[in-house]
């Protein structure tokens, strides 16, 4: 079930937005200072591909001090931007019974794309 809901994914949205994620990662990565962030959003292009059937899990970095200094600059200069577009794409989804399973994987990626650093999706076993 889950292979049809990431095809469905994909062709509705999720390719685009991986490929957004790509191209703000290369764009981060141009500067020394923005390969972190650049790395992170390569993270997150990966886990817009295919988010069904994974789950979101904090790693043990997550509570280290410059997992959360960039976890703070990653929120001021892109995350909060980035999570409100999951929790409106969300809010549109829900309101069609169709659409609820694809508001949850929305909802799922908010954690990721506001605190990247220390967070990342997981296939469940």
């Amino acid at each position: 079930m889950s292979l049809l809901g990431n095809i469905i994914w994909l062709v509705f949205g999720g390719l685009v937005a991986a490929f957004f994620y790509f191209l703000g990662g290369i764009g981060l990565c141009l500067t020394i200072v923005g390969i972190p962030f650049g790395l992170q959003s390569f993270k997150l292009a990966k886990a817009v591909l295919a988010p069904f059937g994974k789950e979101v899990v904090q790693e043990k970095s997550a509570s280290g001090c410059l997992a959360v200094v960039f976890n703070l600059l990653w929120i001021v200069l892109f995350g909060w931007e980035i999570a409100v577009a999951h929790l409106v794409s969300a809010v549109l989804l829900a309101i069609t019974l169709i659409g609820i399973p694809f508001a949850k994987q929305h909802v799922k990626l908010i954690p990721v794309s506001l605190l990247p650093f220390g967070h990342k999706l997981v296939s469940r076993d």
